[in-house]
């Protein structure tokens, strides 16, 4: 399979993230959002993000024309008909997702593919909007999509082999690194992530640990480029709040209940920094968090990361993915430091054991137990 023109649906800063992506690889590339006023939203934003890389330097002015004029923009799906790859950068709205792929399957060509940005949705349930559900796959990239260098390919039990395999051979031309799995509720990183963030979210609602806290503790001994809480507000609280009840709803596990303190800042209307305030406010300048109790940070900090690497475990026990691609995923994906079996290479997995054991013991959470050898 072959690709030369690209359409994207959807142009937020995800969307047109992806399109600079493959504008820069040399593909034309078609823009489409819902309305006029949409477009031009998008056609600002891949603007700014060439821009700020031409006064930085890693881009001359030429260059930034030459991409610029390789995308064409637009507020109707006609103009994605002839299109070899389709891919929709909407909101995680399923119904959303599954009408834009109903009116996909209408005018794209018969041997267009089609694929989806969710970070959490079934790709399955998306694919069975239309009449090509073989040539449907999930094509996940990370904020922002140009500097981001971990893309998840997903396919579906009815996903044509060789389509999941012409997608994943795309990812990496465009210099991505690429990691191939099955259509599960948040896939590798935003499973492993969510877990992690919802869990410091029951923390901070037990009152163990304040917000600093947590944040300080993570920024301080994990070398994280941001703590939990700001994490969250970055992401955006209420998206969060939906993947874990994606997530949730697969595993029926309670500690994947999204945690009261997310629900009811959404129910507030504080979701972070899109709306101003969250876990912090921000009217004003964020600075990071800092707190001088060592003794919870070093503990709430032992508790997260136990936790963490357990599921990175567990993941990799069940044959979902390799722990090679775990670690890209948590390094290329979310910008930590270390992957996890790194992290456990260095604790020792006996330590590890032990730590998790502990965990389940103190807090009376099974599922925090280590796995059986």
């Amino acid at each position: 399979m072959s690709y030369s023109k690209i359409g994207v649906v959807g142009l937020g800063i995800m969307g047109a993230g992806i399109v600079e992506v493959f504008a820069r690889s040399g593909y034309e590339v078609i823009g489409v959002a819902e309305s006029e006023a949409a477009v031009e939203i998008g056609r600002g934003n891949l603007a700014k993000s060439l821009s700020r890389a031409v006064s930085k330097g890693k881009l001359s002015q030429n260059e930034s024309d030459v991409i610029t004029g390789r995308v064409t923009f637009g507020p109707e799906f006609k103009l994605l008909s002839d299109c070899d790859l389709v891919v929709e950068a909407a909101p995680e709205i399923l119904s959303l997702k599954t009408s834009i792929f109903s009116q996909l399957d209408q005018v794209v060509k018969p041997s267009g593919i089609l694929a989806t940005n969710t970070s959490s949705l079934s790709v399955t349930q998306i694919a069975q909007a239309t009449n090509r559900s073989g040539q449907v796959v999930g094509l996940h990239f990370f904020n922002p999509a140009p500097v981001q260098k971990f893309v998840e390919v997903i396919g579906t039990k009815i996903s044509d082999p060789d389509v999941v395999a012409s997608v994943t051979a795309l990812g990496a031309a465009l210099g991505k690194r690429t990691a191939q799995v099955t259509d599960k509720p948040g896939f590798i990183v935003n499973k492993l992530l969510l877990r992690y963030l919802n869990h410091a979210v029951q923390i901070l609602d037990a009152g163990s640990a304040s917000k600093e806290q947590l944040d300080a503790a993570m920024r301080e001994l994990s070398n994280y480029p941001m703590g939990p809480c700001e994490l969250l507000d970055l992401v955006g609280i209420d998206t969060c709040v939906e993947i874990m009840k994606t997530i949730h709803a697969d595993t029926g596990l309670d500690i994947d209940i999204p945690a009261q303190g997310m629900l009811e800042l959404v129910a507030d209307g504080k979701m972070g920094r899109k709306t101003g305030s969250g876990f912090y406010d921000y009217s004003q300048s964020h600075e990071a968090p800092t707190d001088s109790d060592e003794l919870i940070k070093a503990q709430v900090h032992l508790d997260l990361v136990t936790a963490y690497l357990g599921d990175c475990i567990a993941m990799q026990a069940t044959g979902y993915a390799s722990r090679e691609d775990i670690d890209a995923g948590m390094k290329l994906g979310c910008g930590l430091p270390e992957g996890p079996f790194e992290v456990i290479e260095r604790v020792g997995l006996s330590q590890v054991r032990k730590n998790q054991a502990d965990l389940a013991n103190r807090t009376g959470i099974s599922s925090y137990q280590p796995l059986s050898l």
